[in-house]
């Protein structure tokens, strides 16, 4: 049976399209069952639009305050038969409960841990990869918790930061191997290799 799957994000759905593209080429065992946004003018719900996949828009800003507005994703995602809840360019701390613990999966466009944290994100990450003068960095693939960029690890792939770089020049060479990384790592959960223990994921 393929992995049920909800998308989470909050503009322009190109680690959504990434996804169903490898579903469509049989790379992936997976079926996207819904899209859900933070932002009502989020692209990526026009592509699930188009793909015939409930598109749900739950704006931040219509909610007082982070707990409410958690509920109301929640509420969302338990709508159907969700296995596995995909971050994809999601702009907000998401409170996780007990029972999709290790059941929630994010992409950083760093090595973490370094340059990752809270305000680290999009382009802020590789202006500071390139001001502190590093020589590789990369994509991590984890298992999200109710920290930022902090959850146990599941891949990493390194790309090289060359002399000439620029923010923009780094991010697509990041982002191409987040792509590869991202449907790698769902499959992997979809055929049952992947045990975390503590803080270490053990892929079989």
């Amino acid at each position: 049976m393929p992995l049920n799957l909800a998308v989470l994000l909050s503009g322009g759905g190109t680690t959504l399209q990434n996804i169903l593209e490898h579903i469509d080429r049989g790379a992936l065992d997976a079926k996207v069952l819904c899209v859900i946004s933070s932002r009502k003018d989020a692209y990526g719900l026009e592509r699930a639009r188009l793909r015939k996949i409930p598109a749900i828009a739950v704006p931040r800003k219509d909610y007082a305050d982070l707990a409410q507005f958690n509920a109301a994703i929640w509420g969302a995602v338990r709508q159907h038969p969700v296995d596995l809840v995909v971050l994809a360019g999601f702009m907000s701390l998401l409170d996780i409960p007990a029972d999709f613990t290790h059941r929630i999966i994010n992409t950083h466009p760093a090595l973490i841990p370094a340059f990752c944290g809270k305000g680290l994100y999009g382009h802020h990450v590789h202006e500071a990869v390139l001001a502190y003068g590093a020589k590789v960095s990369g994509a991590t693939i984890h298992f999200a918790d109710n920290e930022y960029d902090h959850g146990p690890i599941i891949l990493q792939g390194c790309v090289p930061v060359l002399d000439d770089d620029t923010p923009d020049s780094l991010a697509e060479r990041v982002m191409a191997k987040e792509r590869e990384l991202y449907p790698q790592a769902i499959q992997l959960i979809a055929q049952g290799r992947v045990r975390v223990e503590g803080r270490r994921v053990r892929i079989s």
